[in-house]
């Protein structure tokens, strides 16, 4: 299938990105094609200011079943037994997960079906996740003999280490209901709601002034990294800068005079 055919985009009157994985034959895997699509898609919706909020979603019954195992096995054929090759999609992987989290548009995944795997942590790599409550999550390498340790960075990052290493060690199924409980995703709603309720917090996040978004987003993720008395250094830096900026002024304004606020974005 073309690349222009498995990722489709479409975006609405409220700035709003919809990413579709369109590749139901294959489970949404995430083939070298996909890869490359996802990546282009993230990063022109970054820059074009047209775009506010980005929701990645899928056709089919699997949300994403990670890498495309058939693809990387023939890989094994080239004279290194695969080395480079898996070195390059173990490449494009990682560089795909950390465009999400540094887009400066709010991501959110919206959840169908099963995400297992590089497909948990591209569910795991989204700012925001809502789930079907028929989704299912799943790291589940430890059954191949290969542990997801990629797909370990972002779900550590995202749920409590006892909760990551149980799904790493075991490579079991976890229901929705279970991964809101853990913080894998923030709600879960019936499966006919699904694209409704994505839709709804997609558009109540673009009403906000996408330059606040931006700020908010870098430093959300630049934070978390940093000891405690640092964290709030730069914290405190930001919203210095923060507070210079226009729309800052505006909502602030707008906040005291008890009128809607009209952003320009900068």
């Amino acid at each position: 299938m073309p690349e222009k055919d498995i990722l489709l985009r479409e975006r609405d009157d409220y700035g709003v990105l919809r990413l579709t994985m369109n590749d139901a034959g294959r489970r949404n895997a995430l083939s070298e094609a996909m890869l490359a699509g996802l990546s282009a898609a993230f990063a022109d919706g970054g820059a074009d200011p047209a775009v506010r909020v980005i929701v990645l979603a899928a056709i089919g019954p699997a949300f994403c079943a990670g890498h495309d195992l058939k693809e990387m096995t023939a890989g094994r054929s080239d004279p290194d037994r695969g080395r480079a090759y898996f070195t390059k999609i173990m490449s494009m992987c990682s560089g795909l997960m950390q465009a999400i989290v540094n887009c400066p548009k709010p991501v959110i995944a919206e959840v169908t079906g099963v995400a297992t795997a590089a497909g948990c942590q591209l569910v795991a790599s989204c700012d925001l996740a809502v789930a079907a409550d028929t989704a299912r999550f799943s790291t589940p390498g430890v059954h191949i003999g290969l542990f997801c340790s990629t797909p370990m960075v972002a779900l550590s990052r995202n749920v409590g280490n006892k909760h990551a290493m149980e799904m790493l060690l075991t490579g079991d199924m976890t229901s929705a209901d279970r991964a809101a409980e853990i913080g894998l995703v923030n709600r879960v709603v019936p499966a006919a709601a699904l694209q409704e309720t994505t839709g709804a917090l997609a558009r109540k996040i673009a009403s906000k002034s996408s330059m606040t978004l931006a700020i908010g987003k870098q430093a959300f993720y630049a934070q978390r990294e940093m000891p405690l008395a640092d964290a709030y250094a730069y914290a405190s830096e930001v919203m210095v800068e923060n507070m210079l900026a226009l729309d800052a002024e505006e909502g602030i304004g707008a906040f005291i005079e008890k009128r809607s606020p009209q952003w320009q974005d900068r």
